[in-house]
């Protein structure tokens, strides 16, 4: 059980360290209590639960609690609460946009990489000052074998007039970041440049693509056949296949682009100690591979021992691994607004 401390009490310790600080004695820094972890719910909660939590955090006394939500409400919480001494959330789980945008807004701590030693195997392409990277994938295209008899090569197949007409190509509304990128990738512009890809999306728009909403309304239209080809993460394409949807995947020429879920530490988190056992527990072997046998997502510890052919599967090759490319967080803090009004009042309308 968790002993809450009173008022009184908590203004005592903290005059006691302050005090052992002032003397120049070491203060402790010993995990345990409750640690806040604002996060995704459903599968990726239960996983954390059942491979971080229980296993390596409970026998330590820390006690995980999680604020789920979109991570839309945590950007705007942090923002929230970003004067305040102390915040509701001891990690914050956020897409590398979000982290980067949170950064910027001064709202987390940064790493201090000596309390958490797992971090010495975490790829070095993934890494930031702001965020332990937690899982990571590739977008790719997916597409129906049966249907669709050359395995598509670039972005730039999806702009098939005679498929997109019969509402066999899909884009997915809440991927309207990514979707700009990839037709950018194919129409002259770049990872820091998504204007051209605007005229590009527009023409398939003419074309008849389909918009769905959601992921797992592309998931329900290429279970049923109704879409034949789309943008997709890899780590989604295999969840699919591995739930009998009819998908195969494919590598774009143009590159991979990652998507990296993060967690981050509040400035004002009331648990920091408890936050940094948390990070260093999402980085053992066990739990990575657990993630990846799940969701299909790539560990992002060098160390995770996966088994090969599970490596195989999920993640890329070597000569596609040496060229990953990672997106230009500062390009899109500046232009994500705009983006997201242009799709929406000029590309769906």
């Amino acid at each position: 059980m968790v002993q809450k401390l009173t008022r009184r009490q908590f203004n005592t310790a903290l005059a006691a360290s302050a005090a052992l600080a002032s003397l120049g004695l070491p203060r402790a820094h010993a995990a345990s209590g409750p640690v806040i972890v604002g996060t995704w719910g459903g599968d990726y909660q239960n996983l954390l639960q059942k491979y971080i939590a229980e296993p390596l955090l409970a026998p330590k006394g820390v006690e995980v609690v999680y604020d789920t939500a979109n991570d839309t409400v945590r950007k705007t919480k942090l923002m929230a609460e970003k004067r305040l001494p102390r915040g509701s959330m001891d990690i914050v789980a956020l897409t590398a946009s979000g982290a980067y945008e949170m950064w910027k807004n001064g709202t987390l701590e940064e790493i201090d990489d000596g309390k958490i030693p797992n971090i010495k195997y975490v790829l070095p392409k993934l890494k930031t000052k702001y965020s332990v990277p937690h899982i990571y994938t590739g977008r790719v295209i997916l597409y129906n074998p049966a249907k669709i008899k050359t395995k598509p090569t670039s972005y730039a197949d999806l702009w098939n007039p005679e498929l997109a007409a019969a509402g066999r190509i899909g884009v997915i509304d809440i991927q309207y970041q990514t979707t700009i990128e990839s037709a950018a990738m194919i129409n002259g512009g770049s990872l820091n440049n998504y204007e051209p890809g605007k005229a590009k999306l527009l023409e398939l728009k003419k074309m008849g693509v389909k918009i769905y909403p959601t992921n797992e309304a592309m998931a329900q239209a290429l279970k049923t056949e109704e879409c034949w080809m789309c943008i997709m993460w890899k780590a989604r394409g295999v969840m699919w296949q591995n739930a009998g949807i009819p998908v195969e995947i494919a590598n774009p020429k143009e590159g991979i682009v990652l998507y990296v879920s993060e967690l981050a530490i509040p400035k004002n988190a009331k648990n920091k100690d408890a936050a940094y056992a948390y990070l260093n527990a999402m980085l053992e072997p066990q739990p990575q591979q657990e993630f990846a046998k799940n969701m299909g997502y790539n560990p992002t510890a060098s160390n995770s021992g996966l088994p090969a052919d599970m490596a195989a599967r999920i993640g890329f090759d070597k000569a596609i691994e040496e060229r990953f490319m990672v997106q230009d967080q500062e390009y899109l803090a500046q232009n994500d607004p705009q983006l997201q009004e242009w799709w929406n009042k000029v590309f769906k309308a």
